[in-house]
Parts: C-alpha cells; sequence; structure tokens
C-alpha cells in the first residue's frame, strides 16, 4: 500500500481560533494493482483527535479481495497513532453501510432524501490510542 506523507498545517486559522486545536493534519493512501494502476484509495484528514475520512474507494473489479478493509484498518492505525479517539464517516444507504458495520462502525444518523429515496448515513468507531498524546492545543 502506497502511504501518501502527510501534509501539516490543513487547519483553517478560523478552526484554531475557535477551537485551539492546531493539530490538522491529512490522511490518504492507495493501493496498487501489478501494473501500478491505483486501484483503491483512503482519503481524510485527522484534527483534534478525531479522524475524518471522506473518501474510501475501491475499483468494481477488485471489490470482495479485502481491500476496503486493509484501507480502513490503514487509516484506523494512523488516526490511532495521532491520538485520535474515534474515525468518522459517510456513505449513502446504497454503498456500503454493511461493510462498515461489520468492521465496527456506529450508525449514528442518516440523512433522509440524500439523494432522494436515499439516505446519507453517518458513522463512527471508537478507537484506542496507540500513543499517550496530550492535548494538541497551543
Amino acid at each position: 500500500m502506497d502511504r501518501h506523507e502527510p501534509s501539516r498545517h490543513v487547519t483553517p486559522a478560523t478552526r484554531v481560533n475557535a477551537t485551539g486545536y492546531f493539530d490538522g493534519i491529512l490522511l490518504g493512501g492507495c493501493i496498487r494493482n501489478d501494473a501500478g494502476d491505483v486501484v483503491a484509495g483512503v482519503n481524510g484528514h485527522t484534527w483534534g483527535g478525531c479522524c475524518e475520512l471522506s473518501h474510501v474507494w475501491v475499483d468494481e473489479r477488485y471489490r470482495g479481495q479485502g481491500l476496503g478493509r486493509v484501507l480502513l484498518r490503514y487509516a484506523e492505525a494512523e488516526a490511532a497513532a495521532r491520538g485520535c479517539a474515534q474515525v468518522v464517516l459517510a456513505t449513502h444507504s446504497f454503498q456500503a453501510p454493511g461493510f462498515y458495520e461489520q468492521l465496527g462502525y456506529e450508525r449514528k444518523y442518516a440523512i433522509e432524501g440524500r439523494p432522494t429515496a436515499y439516505a446519507d448515513i453517518i458513522y463512527v468507531k471508537a478507537l484506542r490510542r496507540t500513543v499517550s498524546s496530550g492535548s494538541s492545543r497551543s
């Protein structure tokens, strides 16, 4: 798996001023096939003790091979190493809610009608921190 080097300083000044947390760091990685093509990926960020995953994607031809599980385990381990207590992500009702639930994600709420006739579902998974970290506030 290719690990993308984290980009520092992603926390907007308004968030820092409001919360005191200045520890925003991008998170991302991908999996390539033998030809070097990206066939799966994850991206998001960590900030204020929380990891938010924006995208978890596996090419349809590679689904069912455990790549999504590998991506989530990577993201969860990286988030825990950064001192995060949880991972938050959203998926649609027509995508992969069962997949996330099998991996220990808890459904928190759904926004019905997003899009029409479907729902946007928010999941959270509590993490065990791998390092003890103090507050990242200034």
